[in-house]
């Protein structure tokens, strides 16, 4: 029977090698993604909402438009 010790070493190895490759991957896509510039809100289109949504939130707050009554 062979001693573990040298497989045991190799998948240490292996396996540091492996994490060392993921931390350096993630390191740079949060660069790339980084360097790409603040966030920014969808625009509502993205989200489902109307255009009359869109339009009550121009209207002044004197007109109810797009005002939904309460149920029942």
């Amino acid at each position: 029977m062979s001693d573990p010790q040298p497989r045991g070493r190799w998948v240490a190895v292996v396996t540091g090698a492996i994490s060392i490759a993921i931390a350096a991957a993630y390191l740079l896509l949060i660069t790339v993604l980084d360097a790409r510039g603040p966030m920014q809100p969808p625009p509502p289109e993205a989200l489902g909402l109307s255009s009359a949504v869109a339009v009550a939130a121009a209207a002044p707050a004197s007109a109810d438009v797009g005002a939904v009554p309460p149920p029942g």
